[in-house]
């Protein structure tokens, strides 16, 4: 068994929560042909349902080139290859012009460099008047939306996911593929490590569903 199959099993529980990038996305104002960056696309589950909400040209980064190869056969397969491209490209590391993109779209990213070190550093790629929308963890919101209009943004929006979804559409579910797994590969040592490691997360949740909840944060460049 190899990680990349676990990768592909929670890319597909991952994809139930299209609905909220979804719900994001619709409250932006309607653009014409945006220019949108995905920061840390992972394997694109963002980046193909942006692609369907938008006629516009998507660049996802990522440092995982095997997570990028995923991405892109799926945009291969969904008719997406004049409009949307991959790279390979620490975050820390970005270095397209000034004011060069439309949105910039993050979903469990920004916590890499930090709420505030992302705003302020990811604001000169905005057009102006252009939209950062990002999906951060819940913890400290207060103090996030307070940062927002100092880094230099305007609040549009921002919503809560139910307290428990990360947990009843997310992890329980991977966790009964896992169980299965387990039976599966009982003989593979190099299988049950690989799989303790996703069960030791989803432990780490289960203790406290509350504690991993998430929040969109819509906001516009001033």
């Amino acid at each position: 068994m190899s990680r990349d199959l676990l990768v592909e099993i929670k890319d597909h529980f991952r994809e139930q929560f299209s609905k909220y990038t979804r719900k994001a996305f619709q409250m932006l104002p309607k653009l014409e042909k945006p220019r949108i960056l995905d920061i840390g696309c992972g394997s694109g589950a963002p980046t193909i349902e942006l692609a369907k909400l938008s006629d516009g040209e998507i660049i996802g980064i990522d440092i995982s080139q095997s997570l990028l190869d995923k991405l892109n056969s799926k945009i291969e397969e969904e008719g997406f290859s004049s409009r949307v491209k991959t790279m390979k490209c620490s975050l820390f590391e970005m270095d397209f012009p000034d004011e060069s993109f439309d949105i910039i779209w993050a979903e469990g990213s920004i916590w890499i460099i930090g709420f505030e070190k992302g705003l302020k550093e990811w604001r000169r790629l905005l057009k102006p008047n252009g939209f950062l929308v990002v999906h951060d963890e819940i913890k400290t919101v207060s103090n996030k939306l307070k940062k927002i209009p100092r880094c230099g943004y305007k609040l549009i929006n921002h919503f809560q996911l139910p307290e428990d979804a990360w947990w009843t559409e997310y992890y329980r579910p991977l966790e009964i593929r896992i169980e299965e797994l387990y039976m599966k590969y009982k003989n593979n040592s190099g299988a049950l490590k690989i799989l303790k490691k996703y069960q030791d997360e989803i432990d780490m949740v289960k203790r406290n569903p509350k504690e991993h909840s998430s929040a969109f944060f819509i906001m516009q460049k001033s």
